[in-house]
């Protein structure tokens, strides 16, 4: 009776381990793209470009309907909302970026902190993070503390600096040419920019 009951609870755990594998997105095969509403489009195709070294694929737009729901609808936006311009710019070998300028009755100008709900921030991974740092300073871009090396716990092995584009967006340079320690502990392991295909 014992084996039974054990038999059965792991049954039970292989059907509901199949089936939470089975429940997933079909055919996900990974990020595609960050959508970035920004105030003022031409700086931010020129920021990506010029300093971050991203590549402007297209662009295309407006979009809007001034008639019926379609905006909200589609987007959950304003009905009225405006989507003057889309801009997608490729970002070597890492998520693509879309950049939208959109006018809309109820438009908020709100910059969340990373300790915000929402907060958010883009991470660019970087060969040589001192390097990175004197390339920011340079420039001008605007760094937090940094870089920042990791020396302790599952993510040692990595450094850190956040910096901001000129409206506030917060991002970080991210470096960790040797891998982080918890890689060493077998299992899955972090998409890689270096090894992309691995």
């Amino acid at each position: 009776m014992k084996h039974s009951v054990l038999a059965a609870a792991a049954i039970a755990l292989a059907v509901s381990a199949f089936s939470a594998q089975a429940e997933t997105l079909p055919g996900v095969r990974g990020v595609n793209h960050i959508g970035l509403t920004v105030p003022d489009i031409a700086e931010a195709e020129s920021f990506f470009s010029d300093v971050l070294g991203c590549e402007k694929a297209t662009s295309f737009g407006p979009f809007r309907d001034d008639t019926s729901t379609f905006m909200q609808d589609l987007l959950d936006v304003d009905p009225r909302a405006v989507v003057n311009q889309i801009t997608l710019m490729r970002c070597g070998f890492g998520s693509n970026i879309e950049l939208f300028s959109y006018d809309a009755p109820d438009q908020k100008d709100v910059r969340p902190r990373n300790s915000d709900v929402g907060g958010h921030h883009i991470a660019f991974y970087v060969d040589d993070i001192d390097a990175a740092a004197a390339y920011f300073k340079e420039k001008g871009i605007r760094t937090l503390m940094g870089p920042f090396p990791v020396n302790e716990g599952p993510a040692a092995g990595q450094a850190i600096i956040y910096f901001f584009a000129p409206w506030g967006l917060q991002m970080e340079a991210i470096s960790f040419p040797d891998g982080m320690a918890y890689e060493k502990d077998g299992g899955p392991v972090l998409w890689s920019n270096t090894s992309p295909a691995e």
